[in-house]
């Protein structure tokens, strides 16, 4: 299969690359840079350092005229779309829009999307949370999100492509950059080997769904063959902020306690979700617990502190 990955220089998308490569498909990259980084590409790639939104992508996908795209870049931060929610809707939706338009020119047949099943439901009454609960998304990036399934549907009704959006829950792993406002496994864990303190937003009760990446890049090679449609894509399991931090202590030998901040602006108070949906189309589940996942993380940090070291 030749599959096209945008955000393929990325935390999720590097790695899904590497599972393409194994498993034999042909695999090319789009991806700005602007998060991405050119060492995670494996040699003999093709990249195309391509934004999205930018008139370039049309020719890439025509050019490449892949069997798939799975569309993950994207703007992932919560409090930058709520700072700035033009940017994030012009990343996140029109640059989704663009990507489903380049597939339908190119007669691309399928396109997989990631959504975020963090953030569309909102609040939710039920947890862990099915597909047909409400959605109601409690910031921009959500509603952002919610919004390009929408028009994932509506391109597989009008235009033949099959649109799969996996609504993925909170992503950790190995190559999760600790910088910037997502991934507190990957914040925690590197100030954490430097010997430096956390910052807890609020009072750090509130709870996620984490998922390694490996399960999650499983779940996008399944949506390979999926019918189209929306699948939720996580544990089904509560953790509070304040239970990875001191996960992550005891497993670095710390025995200091987080800092507190304040709460941030559209932040929900309790998140997970029912992956049902998937597993019955696919067999999908997760195959790594939180205390394998955390541990393998905090390795591949490790060793990327150590290399960064002076004298190294």
């Amino acid at each position: 299969m030749r599959v096209l990955v945008t955000g393929g220089a990325g935390f999720i998308g590097s790695t899904l690359v590497d599972r393409l490569r194994d498993r034999g498909d042909t695999v090319a990259v789009v991806d700005d840079l602007s998060s991405g980084r050119r060492s995670l590409v494996p040699p003999g790639v093709p990249l195309y350092v391509v934004d999205v939104t930018g008139a370039w992508l049309a020719r890439v996908v025509a050019r490449e005229r892949p069997d798939a795209i799975v569309h993950l870049a994207a703007q992932i931060e919560v409090r930058a779309s709520v700072t700035d929610p033009h940017h994030d809707a012009t990343v996140n939706v029109l640059g989704t829009v663009a990507v489903l338009t380049a597939a339908a020119d190119a007669g691309v047949p399928r396109v997989v999307l990631a959504s975020s099943g963090g953030t569309v439901y909102g609040e939710a009454a039920l947890v862990p949370t099915p597909e047909d609960h409400p959605t109601r998304p409690a910031s921009p990036y959500g509603a952002a999100k919610l919004a390009i399934e929408g028009y994932g549907h509506a391109f597989s009704q009008h235009f033949g492509v099959a649109t799969i959006s996996l609504r993925l829950a909170n992503v950790y792993g190995p190559r999760q950059s600790p910088h910037g406002e997502a991934g507190v496994v990957a914040i925690f864990a590197e100030r954490l080997l430097r010997d430096q303190p956390c910052t807890v937003n609020g009072d750090g009760l509130q709870t996620r769904d984490y998922v390694f990446v490996d399960d999650v890049v499983a779940a996008g090679l399944a949506a390979l063959e999926l019918p189209a449609g929306v699948y939720n894509v996580g544990t089904g399991i509560q953790t509070t902020v304040v239970a990875i931090h001191d996960q992550l202590a005891r497993l670095c030998g710390r025995g200091a306690s987080p800092r507190h901040g304040p709460a941030r602006p559209g932040d929900l108070r309790r998140s997970a979700l029912d992956s049902d949906r998937i597993a019955h189309a696919c067999g999908w589940r997760p195959q790594v617990t939180l205390a394998e996942g955390l541990e393998r993380t905090l390795a591949a940090i490790g060793e990327e502190v150590r290399s960064a070291a002076p004298g190294a």
